[in-house]
């Protein structure tokens, strides 16, 4: 989904009081995330599925470094895999991921603009 799509509002979030359980999950994905690299490649994913040739080119790190990120966004089940002949296309299978990263780099833009905070 483009990032100029209209994003689910906050109504349409699991709100309940998180458990043990579901904090140690969240932080676990920021814990991910914590790195600008995954963060980018969540970004480009968020945008549409690519193969790791072009997702190194767009991040300008290896291609030996991007595919070990994957391998971990893979692993921890953020990042879903498409074969198609010898090419493997990766991708976001989670709306919920693809609205946190928007947000959280809206946020950061926020933050170095000064523009003002809204909701």
């Amino acid at each position: 989904m483009p990032v100029s799509e209209s994003l689910p509002t906050a109504t349409t979030a699991h709100l309940r009081t998180p458990d043990d359980a579901r904090l140690a999950e969240a932080a676990a994905v920021f814990a991910l995330l914590s790195d600008a690299t995954r963060l980018h490649l969540i970004w480009l994913l968020a945008q549409e599925e690519s193969d790791v040739g072009s997702l190194a080119d767009q991040c300008s790190a290896s291609r030996t470094a991007v595919s070990q990120h994957l391998a971990k966004l893979r692993l921890a089940g953020l990042v879903e895999t498409r074969r198609e002949g010898r090419h493997v296309f990766y991708r976001l299978g989670d709306g919920h991921l693809r609205r946190l990263v928007v947000e959280a780099l809206s946020h950061a833009d926020h933050r170095i603009t000064g523009e003002a905070p809204h909701d």
